[in-house]
């Protein structure tokens, strides 16, 4: 059962988008005038923008379409992407990403972000060309927790799901990969703050520590 395929979340595994989210959302929520606390801005994590909208909606009996808030969330998030100079692949990760390619590792992103997201980073950190595919939840009718996004990811590598490993750092990502039944290796890092890594079946710190070397034994 030897590793065929890496299915890589984007936002806080690939790309520290996160911040620029976090500013994002808090800016419209400002231009809405509301009021979101912290624990429910934490439990948005691994969620679609379509999905959070939906949620505020919801929540705050706003008026506004999912569509109109994506839109402000969305010009908000293009502004910082491309001026925020902090804005940078995480550590580690071309290194791995890299790796992985010599080695002759499919390699899905499999993120609930939007493919204009996905491709914007693409084309921004020069990462095309080592990826397979993509797929984006946003495009799906099911997000994470829930285990679409990882099981197509699966299929566009053309690999059995029992050789593929997911990376993720969310608490709903996570879930997601337990519920695909897919080996998932848990990233924790400075902005994943309160995730539960519970069903992860491990838990680095360091990409290094997910280098082929030192993960063949869950892949025998």
């Amino acid at each position: 059962m030897s590793l065929k395929a890496v299915l890589f979340d984007m936002d806080g595994v690939i790309v520290d988008t996160e911040p620029l989210h976090r500013k994002a959302y808090f800016k419209m929520f400002e231009d809405l005038n509301i009021d979101v606390s912290e624990d429910l801005y934490t439990s948005f994590t691994g969620y679609s923008t379509k999905k959070v909208c939906e949620i505020l909606i919801q929540t705050y009996g706003l008026n506004n379409t999912y569509q109109e808030l994506s839109d402000i969330k969305r010009n908000y998030f293009k502004e910082y992407f491309y001026h925020d100079p902090d804005f940078d692949l995480i550590p580690g990760v071309r290194k791995l990403i890299t790796h992985y390619y010599d080695n002759q590792i499919q390699l899905i992103v499999a993120s609930s972000a939007s493919m204009v997201t996905i491709n914007m980073v693409f084309e921004k950190f020069e990462l095309e060309k080592y990826f397979n595919g993509k797929v984006s939840g946003a495009e799906l009718k099911e997000s994470k927790p829930h285990p679409e996004v990882f099981l197509l990811a699966a299929e566009k590598a053309n690999v059995p799901k029992q050789n593929c490993m997911v990376i993720e750092d969310s608490t709903n990502g996570i879930l997601a990969a337990h519920n695909a039944e897919i080996f998932c290796a848990a990233y924790k890092s400075e902005h994943s703050i309160n995730q539960d890594y519970t069903l992860a079946n491990i838990t680095v710190s360091d990409y290094t520590e997910l280098e082929l070397d030192n993960i063949s034994n869950y892949f025998i």
